[in-house]
C-alpha cells in the first residue's frame, strides 16, 4: 500500500489505484481538520493529475466516512467539524454533492438518542447550508429520509421536544410549497383515537359516588354522565366530518351544551402567586432530563410550568382537569377549530358536507360563548381571546392559499431601472431669498405669490377685478346657439344646461306656452321654435290693426274686424287655445301635439321582459345594481338560473312586481345610462308601440284650416 503512495506522488504521470487515493487522502483529511483548512485536501486531490474526477471522488468520499467511523466515540464536536469540513470540501468540487448529508445519516443510524440530540444541533445550525442550489436539489430527499427515520426511533410522549424540533427544522427547510409537507387533500389523523372511561356494563353507582368525592371543593355536579359526554367531544374534534351526519350532529350539540354550560357555571379564580411560589412550583412541575434536551428546550418548559403531549382521561383527574386554566383553554381552542372548518370552504371537502341555517345559527352563537369563556379564564384571558382570533384568521389566509393550488411564494422582482433613473440627479440652483423676490415684485407694481403659476396668474392685468368683468371671460353661449347643437333625443345633461340658459337670458322659462309637456325635449323643441317665430318681422296688417286699436281706443271684442280679432288672438302668449298664426306655413298641430298631462306612464310587463332581456345578454347583473337589487340576491338569481337569459327574466319579473316606478321611460333611460344601446333602442321602440296602438292618429288639417284669410276695410 505505502508503494503504492511513493509511486503515485513520485510519478504524477501514472495512474494510482483506489486504495492508494484513499489512504493518501485519509492522511490529508487528518491534517485539514486539525489546520480547520480545507487546501491541504484539494492539493492532496489535485496532486493526481492522470486519474479523473470520478476515480478521485470515490476515494474522497471513502475517506471522509472511514474517518466518521473513527471518530463516533469521540466527542460530539469533533463530529461537527467534520461535517462542515465536508460541507467546504463539496464547494470545492472534491467530493459529491451528498455526502455532507450521508455522513450525517450514517452517525443517525450508529449512535444513541442522546447523542442523536446533541448532533442535530449541528443540522439545524446549518439550515442555510442546505437550502444553497449545490445541496438542496441533490439531499433535499436524503434529508427528509433522514428525518423520518429519526422520528420513527422517537416516541411522542417522551421524546416530544426533539420531534418538535425536527418538524421545525422541516418547516424551515423546505419551502411552503413542498407538496411532501403539505396535506393536499385535507386529511384527518383519525389513527389519533382517545381512550377513555369504563365499560358500560362495569359501571355502576359506585362509579358516580367515586367522582363527586373527588370534586367536593367545586361548585359543579361532576358524574359519570358529564365524565362520558366531555371526552365523547374527541372523537369530534378528531373527525370534524361527523357533524354533517344529523344523529352526530344531535349528539354533538347536546354535549357540547353541556360541557360549555358547565364552564360557565364553574369559573376560575385569577390567582397569581408571588415569584418565589412560581418557581418552587416550576421546579416539581416535570422532571426533565437536562442532558438529553438543550439549555433552551429546558428553560421553555420550566417557564411554561405545564407540558402536556395528551392529557389523560382518567375520570378521577376530571375534577383537577376542570380546574385547570390550560385545560379549559385547550379544550375551548378545540371548538373554535371545528367551528371554523365547517364554516370555511375546502376544495376536497365532499358538495354534501352543507351546513342547515339552524346548525349555522347554532355555531355563530357558540363561538361567541366560547370567546367570552376563554376572556374569562384566567390569567390574561382577553389578550389569549385575541390572539386565538388572530391565529384562525391567519389559518382562513391558509386555507384560502390551499384552495388555490399551493402556489409557490416568489419574492417580487425588483423593477429594472429605466434610463431617466440610471442619469445623474442635477444640481438644484441655489434659491433666491424671499425678501429680495418680494422687494423687486413690489418695485415693479407686481405680485409675487411663492408660486410661478400663482403669480403669473395674479400679475395678468394690473386690476384683476377689471379683468374679471371682461366679455372675453364669459363662456356662456346663446341659447338659440346651444338649442341647434345637434345631440342625442334623451340627453339629461344637454336638457339640464338648457334650462339652466332658457331661466338666464329668455322670459320664456316662466310662462306657458301651451298645454304642460310630459318630456323636457318637447318642451324645448316649442321653445326653440317660439325663438324663430319671435325673430321674423311681423305682417304689416297685424301692425296697421295695433296702430288704430291704440289710437281710438276701441276694445278686441266690439271694434276689431273677425281678421284683425284672429291676428290679435294670435299675438297674446297666454291664451293656449289659439290655433291659427297669421302668416305662419307650418301646421298648427306640430306646435299643441302634445301628450297629455294626466296621460298614465307605460308599465313594464313580462312580454316587455321576454324581449329585451336576450338583447341585455351577460351584463344583466349590471342592470340588477342598477334596480336596487344586492349582490347577495343578484348571486340568487345566477346560482338558480344557469343560463344569463333565464336569470336576466327571472330579476326584471321580480322588479316589475315590487317596484311601482317600473315604467319603460325609466327602463329606457337606464340602459343608455349603462351603455347597452340595443336594448335601450328595443324599449324606445315598445313605447312607440304602445302609444301608436293606444293614441289614435291626430286628424291631417286640411288646406283650407292652415291659410288665414285677412280682411280689409
Amino acid at each position: 500500500m505505502s508503494t503504492a503512495v511513493e509511486v503515485a506522488n513520485t510519478a504524477p504521470g501514472k495512474l494510482a489505484n483506489y486504495f492508494a487515493l484513499q489512504t493518501s487522502f485519509e492522511k490529508a483529511l487528518e491534517l485539514a481538520i486539525k489546520d480547520g483548512n480545507v487546501e491541504l485536501l484539494v492539493k492532496e486531490y489535485n496532486s493526481f493529475p492522470a486519474n479523473t474526477e470520478h476515480d478521485k471522488r470515490l476515494p474522497m468520499d471513502h475517506a471522509f466516512r472511514v474517518l466518521l467511523m473513527n471518530r463516533l466515540d469521540d466527542d460530539v464536536n469533533r463530529i461537527g467539524e467534520l461535517v462542515r469540513l465536508s460541507v467546504e470540501a463539496t464547494r470545492a468540487e472534491i467530493v459529491s454533492n451528498t455526502i455532507p448529508v450521508v455522513l450525517l445519516i450514517d452517525t443517525f443510524d450508529v449512535v444513541t438518542l442522546d447523542k442523536c440530540q446533541k448532533i442535530f444541533q449541528f443540522v439545524e445550525e446549518m439550515v442555510e447550508v442546505w437550502k444553497e442550489e449545490i445541496f438542496f436539489a441533490s439531499c433535499k430527499n436524503n434529508i427528509l429520509r433522514m428525518c423520518n427515520d429519526l422520528l420513527r426511533r422517537l416516541s411522542r410522549t417522551q421524546n416530544t421536544v426533539f420531534c418538535g424540533r425536527i418538524q421545525l427544522f422541516l418547516s424551515k427547510f423546505f419551502p411552503f410549497s413542498e407538496r411532501s409537507g403539505l396535506n393536499i387533500v385535507s386529511e384527518f389523523n383519525l389513527d389519533n383515537f382517545t381512550e377513555y372511561g369504563l365499560d358500560s356494563k362495569d359501571h355502576d353507582e359506585s362509579d358516580n359516588k367515586e367522582l363527586e368525592d373527588t370534586a367536593e371543593d367545586i361548585p359543579l355536579k361532576i358524574d359519570y354522565d358529564l365524565y362520558c359526554k366531555f371526552w365523547s367531544l374527541q372523537d369530534f374534534f378528531r373527525n370534524p366530518n361527523q357533524c354533517y351526519n344529523k344523529a352526530q350532529w344531535k349528539m354533538f350539540q347536546m354535549h357540547a351544551e353541556n360541557i360549555l354550560q358547565s364552564f360557565s357555571s364553574f369559573k376560575l379564580e385569577d390567582v397569581r402567586q408571588s415569584s418565589s411560589d412560581n418557581a418552587s412550583e416550576s421546579d416539581q412541575a416535570m422532571d426533565v432530563d437536562e442532558e438529553a434536551v438543550d439549555t433552551t428546550a429546558v428553560t421553555t418548559v420550566i417557564k411554561a410550568n405545564h407540558f402536556f403531549a395528551k392529557f389523560l382521561t382518567n375520570p378521577k383527574l376530571l375534577a383537577l382537569q376542570l380546574s385547570d386554566a390550560n385545560f379549559r383553554r385547550a379544550v375551548l381552542v378545540q371548538f373554535l377549530i371545528l367551528f371554523q372548518y365547517l364554516q370555511v370552504s375546502v376544495k376536497f371537502k365532499s358538495d354534501t358536507y352543507t351546513l342547515t341555517a339552524d346548525q349555522s345559527d347554532f355555531i355563530k352563537e357558540t363561538e361567541t360563548r366560547v370567546y367570552k369563556l376563554l376572556e374569562e379564564t384566567p390569567p390574561y384571558g382577553k389578550r389569549f381571546s385575541r390572539t386565538v382570533h388572530h391565529m384562525l384568521a391567519r389559518e382562513e389566509m391558509w386555507n384560502n392559499w390551499k384552495n388555490e393550488g399551493c402556489k409557490e411564494f416568489k419574492k417580487p422582482e425588483e423593477p429594472t431601472p429605466s434610463e431617466e433613473d440610471l442619469k445623474p440627479i442635477p444640481n438644484k440652483k441655489p434659491r433666491r431669498a424671499l425678501g429680495d423676490a418680494l422687494r423687486d415684485a413690489s418695485r415693479s407694481g407686481k405680485f409675487f405669490l411663492g408660486n410661478d403659476n400663482l403669480t403669473r396668474l395674479w400679475n395678468y392685468s394690473p386690476d384683476n377685478l377689471q379683468a374679471c368683468k371682461s366679455e372675453q371671460r364669459n363662456f356662456l353661449p346663446l341659447l338659440e346657439t346651444y338649442l341647434e347643437t345637434p345631440h342625442e333625443k334623451v340627453d339629461p345633461a344637454f336638457e339640464w344646461r338648457a334650462l339652466r340658459l332658457l331661466a338666464r337670458q329668455t322670459p320664456h322659462f316662466f310662462t306657458s306656452l301651451s298645454q304642460p309637456s310630459s318630456k323636457i325635449s318637447d318642451y324645448l323643441e316649442q321653445v326653440r321654435k317660439r325663438l324663430i317665430r319671435d325673430k321674423e318681422p311681423k305682417p304689416a296688417a297685424l301692425l296697421s290693426s295695433n296702430s288704430s286699436e291704440n289710437s281710438f281706443g276701441l276694445s278686441a271684442n266690439n271694434a276689431q274686424t273677425e281678421g284683425e280679432q284672429d291676428a290679435t288672438v294670435a299675438l297674446q302668449d297666454g291664451e293656449p287655445e289659439q290655433d291659427l298664426e297669421v302668416e305662419d306655413n307650418e301646421p298648427v298641430v306640430e306646435e299643441v301635439d302634445e301628450l297629455p298631462s294626466h296621460e298614465k306612464p307605460l308599465m313594464v310587463t313580462k312580454e316587455h321582459i321576454q324581449e329585451v332581456a336576450p338583447l341585455i345578454g351577460e351584463p344583466w347583473m349590471k342592470v340588477g345594481k342598477k334596480i336596487g337589487f344586492t349582490n347577495d340576491e343578484l348571486l340568487f338569481f345566477q346560482m338558480e338560473h344557469p343560463t344569463a337569459n333565464v336569470a336576466c327574466v327571472e330579476m326584471l319579473t321580480n322588479w316589475i312586481s315590487d317596484d311601482d316606478d317600473a315604467t319603460l321611460d325609466n327602463w329606457a333611460y337606464m340602459l343608455e345610462g349603462l351603455e347597452m344601446n340595443k336594448a335601450a333602442e328595443a324599449v324606445k321602440a315598445i313605447i312607440e308601440r304602445e302609444k301608436s296602438g293606444s293614441t289614435a292618429a291626430p286628424p291631417v288639417p286640411s288646406a283650407s284650416d292652415n291659410d288665414v284669410e285677412v280682411l280689409s276695410d
